[in-house]
């Protein structure tokens, strides 16, 4: 695992967001472990408040969707000085309909919770980040894409069309902010096997969400993105990872996936 030329000097510091469960959770616990200080956002006070206990993490509610709840972060953070790093994990899918019956409500919220919230955070941080890389040579934004920005699939257009938009926003921010010390991480998973964001999807309905990994001998977990995430901000400062797509080797492409065991073809 690469070690940042920052190591030496205080720890950097992190804010998460959608931080109560799956990967980001999984981020909050990885980088608390290796010594960042964290600070994890989510709407659930409740999950908040447990992982707060267990990892020592800073929390605060708020919903990505909210000025004023990314304001009072804003507003928390620039009191105690600067920001490192932002992980803008927060996103999701809602529903699975196909392009012609797909409920433009829910294409609206994608697109608001994936695209505008993590503009919003990035416009509201940018100052504070500028001011970590002056004190640590670099800053990072991390954010959470999907293989879904890269290829369609049935049933995913508004998913789809959701992770394209924040893939073009991070290539338009990466040009934006070249010569200066900040680095733009593009975190694309394929398939990840988390409670909520299949449940979530499918409005509750769990045998929708155990079908989606049904004979999948070893999709992704939330860990496995998170230790590339922490990988990702602990690279020397002279090095960006643009982006990282990662699939389970069942996966081979967004429309290939294997269900069975894994064998040699011998």
């Amino acid at each position: 695992m690469g070690t940042s030329e920052t190591s030496s000097r205080a720890p950097r510091r992190a804010l998460v967001s959608g931080a109560s469960s799956g990967i980001g959770a999984a981020t909050v616990r990885a980088l608390c472990a290796r010594g960042y200080e964290v600070v994890a956002i989510a709407r659930r006070e409740d999950r908040l408040a447990s992982l707060a206990q267990e990892t020592g993490c800073t929390t605060m509610v708020c919903d990505v969707t909210n000025e004023h709840d990314v304001e009072a972060v804003r507003a928390y953070l620039a009191q105690r000085g600067s920001l490192d790093i932002l992980v803008a994990n927060a996103g999701g899918a809602i529903g699975a309909d196909p392009v012609s019956e797909g409920d433009p409500r829910d294409w609206s919220a994608m697109f608001e919770l994936n695209v505008i919230g993590t503009q919003r955070l990035i416009r509201a941080m940018l100052p504070l980040l500028r001011h970590g890389a002056l004190e640590h040579q670099v800053a990072d934004i991390v954010s959470l894409s999907s293989t879904a920005a890269f290829v369609s699939y049935e049933g995913g257009g508004g998913y789809n069309a959701a992770k394209a938009g924040v893939h073009a926003m991070l290539g338009a921010l990466r040009l934006e902010l070249a010569g200066e010390p900040i680095r733009v991480v593009e975190i694309a998973p394929g398939m990840v096997h988390t409670e909520e964001f299949a449940l979530n999807r499918f409005a509750g309905d769990e045998a929708k969400r155990d079908a989606l990994y049904e004979g999948v001998e070893a999709p992704l977990v939330a860990d496995d993105v998170a230790d590339v995430i922490v990988y990702a901000v602990g690279c020397p400062a002279h090095v960006n990872l643009d982006l990282v797509q990662m699939r389970p080797v069942a996966q081979a492409a967004q429309h290939k996936l294997h269900r069975g065991p894994l064998r040699p073809k011998l």
